[in-house]
């Protein structure tokens, strides 16, 4: 039988290369003690391999799965108390998602000015929500899905890696799963009902007549937070699931980077790079803000205002001294916000951009 990860004819060594560097770039980051090691080495491990021509694909079914473990992972951070905090901070949480989402707006329309992308392409790349659901509505709306997808899978990369070498600046070097043993004993039928969860939220959710975005990562998380606040559950997640999710997300997000996705971005990768960089810094400097206005520390409000993913995001603050419910609240809360305003914004602000000339058809990028 062959293997998931590559076509039937295909040679086995590009899955054997992806394992081996992952498990080098692993071992690499640890030593380094940063965060999220796991996620960070699978990442960049799939960079380098398709990037040097190999044809590897992750089943849907695997990232969904992934991604509904950390959706778990982050529900035992949502207590009754934390949504008491929501709640009483509200315009606190507006000011910060909006925030975010105005910069990136401004980002996406100064990349515009460049002439090397079409104004609505650039302001769906920039757009810090739900990477695969930006680049499906960016089709929707006049944009150039190839290099959103490009734009949006490098911003997700960029901040995760910022976001791992702040945290282990600040003196942290793991996460939930470098926090307990390989083989710590779980709550046998809570554990038996995180399964069940996850399993539907994997395999049944992304197959729902109304899709729902990033609902793989948003079912459990509120159905696990659900039964846990009314005293169900205890979320207790093995040491060796939250590994194997990690690196799939971690492959998810590499594997998308392959020689023709960067081909078609290559006239504009330099400018596509410097407004993420940009971004992620604007978006750090909301963060001190944050930190400052709200009296809470810094790196709780780095993360929280941090515009990569969800689930990297998720998975770099699990297990640390943070607020880690503060941080996927505000998260979440764009993702939202980015779904609701995105449309109308890209369509306003592209009238500001100047046109530019049809971006010629590429290959399509295998992905989610």
């Amino acid at each position: 039988m062959s293997s998931p990860l590559v076509p039937r004819n295909a040679n086995l060594a590009p899955r054997a290369a992806l394992l081996g560097l992952t498990a080098l770039l692993v071992a690499a980051l640890q030593l380094l003690r940063l965060p999220a090691a796991f996620l960070l080495g699978a990442m960049g491990a799939a960079m380098i391999v398709v990037g040097r021509g190999a044809t590897l694909r992750l089943p849907e079914p695997a990232f969904a799965l992934a991604q509904a473990v950390v959706g778990c992972l982050v529900a035992r951070n949502f207590t009754p108390a934390l949504f008491h905090t929501v709640f009483a901070r509200a315009g606190l949480f507006a000011g910060a998602t909006l925030s975010v989402l105005l910069v990136a707006t401004a980002m996406g329309l100064a990349l515009a000015r460049t002439r090397l992308l079409p104004g609505s392409t650039a302001l769906w790349g920039m757009f810090p929500g739900g990477a695969t659901v930006m680049v499906v509505l960016s089709g929707s709306f006049g944009g150039d899905m190839r290099l959103v997808a490009v734009m949006q899978y490098l911003r997700v990369v960029v901040a995760a890696a910022a976001a791992s070498i702040v945290a282990r600046a600040a003196g942290l070097s793991g996460g939930a799963a470098q926090s307990q043993p390989w083989l710590a004993p779980v709550a046998s039928l809570s554990f038996a009902a995180l399964v069940a969860i996850i399993l539907f939220s994997g395999l049944v959710v992304p197959r729902l007549p109304v899709r729902m975005p990033a609902g793989s990562l948003l079912v459990p998380m509120v159905v696990a937070t659900v039964l846990q606040d009314v005293g169900l559950l205890r979320v207790e997640l093995p040491r060796l699931l939250l590994v194997a999710s990690y690196v799939v997300v971690g492959w998810a997000v590499g594997l998308r980077f392959t020689r023709e996705a960067l081909a078609s971005a290559r006239r504009s990768l330099p400018q596509i790079v410097a407004a993420i960089v940009a971004l992620v810094a604007a978006c750090a400097g909301i963060g001190w803000a944050l930190a400052r206005i709200a009296h809470i520390d810094l790196l709780t409000a780095y993360l929280a205002t941090s515009p990569g993913g969800a689930d990297s995001i998720a998975i770099i603050a699990a297990g640390t001294p943070i607020d880690v419910a503060f941080v996927m609240a505000t998260q979440l809360a764009r993702v939202v916000s980015v779904l609701v305003l995105g449309p109308q914004l890209a369509k306003r602000a592209a009238r500001f951009a100047p046109s530019v000339p049809e971006i010629p058809e590429i290959p399509e990028i295998e992905g989610e």
